[in-house]
């Protein structure tokens, strides 16, 4: 019953104490906004964090969206996941609503074709796919296309995709690429509430103690408050790709432009 609970009255946020200190983790933690398509902006931030002096102790968690929008979705999707494969206990990449709405796609092209609308054509232009689309009515083009998309993704990258994690936690940080539901532990979130957001996450803080590192919503600059550490600076159009660096001195942000 957990769809009903975004229907039930809230507590007002003057009942619920605020949280005042962000996590201060013994390792570093690196969480690196929504990139849509900027390779550019990514290989500009993989040089700062490389000049961190504590980057070879640095986690690194991708907050998801790293496709559509931005010119070269192609080249992002490569890039992280060879990171993710090459230091699976060092790089994570969620998913994020692009990339569930991309797989989506390839499931149920006639129903789920929301996704053209999105950011998927300069997705599709970045694989070589764009105008590949063959059929007599529209619904065996997007069958077409979605096949095309299929046998054009570099070799176990639909698969990778579809195995991304939806959060990641440690101790009293955890990272979703949308935020969560301030009621519910992190690991009793719906999937929805995780890739799309919930109404509640910006308006009513945690209780538990919990700091949520998220993307998703588009910010002119990456902030800390209340339990929320927003990092998504609309990398695409802003020119401007953000990171939040947690250590045991605190956060800061790196900003790659």
């Amino acid at each position: 019953m957990q769809w009903l609970r975004q229907f039930l009255p809230r507590k007002p946020q003057a009942d619920r104490p605020l949280p005042t200190t962000p996590p201060r983790p013994a390792r570093p933690v690196c969480i690196i906004g929504d990139i849509h398509g900027r390779a550019d902006l990514l290989e500009t931030m993989l040089l700062l964090i490389g000049n961190e002096p504590e980057a070879e102790m640095a986690r690194l968690i991708f907050v998801g969206d790293l496709i559509d929008r931005g010119p070269d979705s192609a080249a992002v999707l490569l890039r992280v996941r060879q990171l993710a494969e090459y230091a699976p206990d060092r790089v994570i990449c969620l998913m994020g609503n692009h990339e569930r709405m991309m797989l989506d796609f390839l499931d149920a092209p006639t129903e789920a074709n929301v996704w053209l609308r999105h950011g998927a054509v300069e997705t599709l232009a970045s694989l070589g796919v764009q105008g590949k689309a063959d059929g007599d009515t529209p619904e065996a083009r997007l069958q077409s296309l979605a096949d095309t998309l299929r046998n054009t993704l570099p070799d176990g990258m639909e698969n990778w995709l579809r195995h991304l994690p939806l959060w990641w936690r440690e101790g009293n940080l955890a990272v979703a690429h949308a935020g969560a539901d301030p009621d519910l532990p992190i690991d009793a979130q719906t999937a929805h509430s995780l890739l799309w957001g919930h109404r509640d996450f910006i308006q009513l803080p945690r209780q538990d103690g919990l700091w949520v590192a998220h993307g998703h919503i588009v910010t002119k600059t990456a902030f800390a408050e209340a339990g929320r550490i927003s990092v998504d600076t609309g990398a695409w159009e802003s020119g401007r790709l953000t990171a939040a660096w947690l250590d045991s001195n605190g956060l800061r942000f790196i900003e790659a432009t």
